[in-house]
């Protein structure tokens, strides 16, 4: 199936007339502007293809007998025919990456099918953010390959990890802080990361983390290591003598390196912020950013999350 686009944007293209957001005055400033949707299948126009409307979009057939998945809007999310394996599929992925996890998950998109970003807007800061985001959901699904995340408190770094791994079909989230039944803050908190994640995303709560590593071999996404080394140290009565956790670490690094899954992890950055005020403190965060710099020099990514921008480090 031969798709030529003639435009990417949303209905009132991109940047939008009169919007003064940052995402289109990047656009303006630049003097790019993206026209709305409209693409050739085979050589005919999107909307002269023959076609059949499904929930969210349209089933399409090209010139050639190929089908494509369109979205008809954005925020829509189309729903495949049962049991067809799409040659293309053109989504509102600015909106809702998580969906071609979805199709994924079904087995309507597979490796051979091409991915299209459609209705593209201001709800993603720039053109060169989504091709950032597009190398991630293109990324194959297995592994090897690690992806370490740092940051600080709410910067946004778990949002980032949970980014990377939308579109792949099959995610395992590893919770490794403990079981807080008895403080609500902490509940509504763990509630309101499950409803962000999709639904056919597994769940598992363990500080087993060594393990997983070396069972896995699909989409892994771990939150975090602050918490783990939290427990492992409670685990080895580590507070006083840090190196009593040492082979804990080193088991960790070790199945890091030999892992064959796609893991995106989440770290605290401990380097930034005030030195703790007591011994423990002190023993946690130096243990944590050894760990961090052992796991980052074993990743094929690392990044610094800050107020929700992503900085990659080389």
């Amino acid at each position: 199936m031969d798709i030529e686009l003639r435009g990417i944007a949303a209905p009132d293209g991109w940047p939008v007339a009169g919007c003064r957001c940052a995402s289109c005055n990047r656009l303006r400033a630049a003097g790019v502007r993206h026209e709305p949707v409209g693409a050739l299948i085979d050589g005919v126009p999107l909307e002269d293809c023959s076609r059949t409307d499904v929930p969210g979009g349209f089933d399409v057939r090209g010139a050639r007998g190929g089908r494509a998945l369109v979205a008809s809007g954005p925020g829509t999310r189309p729903e495949p025919v049962g049991g067809v394996e799409y040659d293309a599929v053109l989504l509102d992925l600015a909106g809702s990456p998580e969906h071609l996890g979805y199709l994924r998950h079904v087995g309507a998109v597979s490796a051979r099918t091409e991915v299209v970003a459609i209705h593209v807007d201001h709800r993603v800061p720039s053109p060169g953010e989504l091709e950032r985001r597009m190398a991630f959901w293109n990324r194959p699904h297995h592994g090897p390959h690690r992806t370490l995340l740092l940051g600080g408190a709410r910067s946004g770094k778990s949002a980032e990890a949970e980014l990377r791994l939308a579109a792949c079909p099959d995610v395992l989230y590893v919770a490794t802080g403990p079981v807080r039944d008895d403080d609500p803050g902490w509940t509504e908190r763990v509630t309101a990361h499950r409803l962000r994640r999709p639904a056919w995303w597994r769940t598992v709560e363990t500080t087993d983390l060594v393990g997983v590593l070396k069972r896995e071999t699909g989409a892994v996404l771990v939150d975090g290591i602050g918490t783990w080394l939290a427990a492992v140290m409670d685990e080895a009565a580590a507070w006083d003598d840090p190196s009593l956790a040492q082979p804990h670490l080193d088991d960790l690094v070790s199945a890091w390196r030999g892992t064959e899954a796609r893991v995106v992890a989440v770290s605290d950055e401990v380097g930034l912020a005030l030195v703790p005020a007591t011994a423990s403190g002190r023993a946690f965060r130096d243990v944590l950013g050894g760990l961090n710099q052992r796991l980052a020099a074993e990743s094929e990514e690392a990044a610094l999350v800050v107020a929700g921008r992503v900085l990659e480090l080389g």
